[in-house]
């Protein structure tokens, strides 16, 4: 089973649930702002795609935040300010099995497929 993470209302992940069914496979959905981000969680999906990958700085929360939040980021700086601001991860986040995707581009259906 494919664990699908991210806000009901946004359109990516929309596209990708509905992608997924039509797939035939097996997920299950995960809403940030309902469920929340457990901080072992986020932890895992850094180590297994990095920070960088994670934190989306085109988002509406990250342009809403203060010049000094947005500044000098770390590692730490960034695991920080997703656990306060879920809707700072790019979406959606897909744990399938040991593996952590991010995003929904064509390299993610293929190895989602797989």
């Amino acid at each position: 089973m494919i664990k699908v993470v991210g806000i009901k209302s946004c359109d990516t992940c929309r596209k990708a649930l509905s992608w997924l069914s039509k797939q035939g496979v097996d997920h299950k959905f995960h809403d940030l702002r309902l469920d929340g981000l457990e901080a072992d969680r986020l932890s895992g999906w850094i180590s297994a795609v990095g920070w960088e990958k994670l934190l989306n700085q085109r988002s509406t929360t990250w342009r809403g935040l203060s010049t000094a939040e947005k500044a000098d980021i770390t590692a730490e700086k960034a695991e920080k300010l997703m656990l306060a601001n879920p809707t700072l991860i790019k979406r959606p986040v897909f744990e399938a099995g040991k593996a952590v995707h991010v995003g929904f581009s064509e390299i993610v259906q293929a190895a989602l497929k797989a």
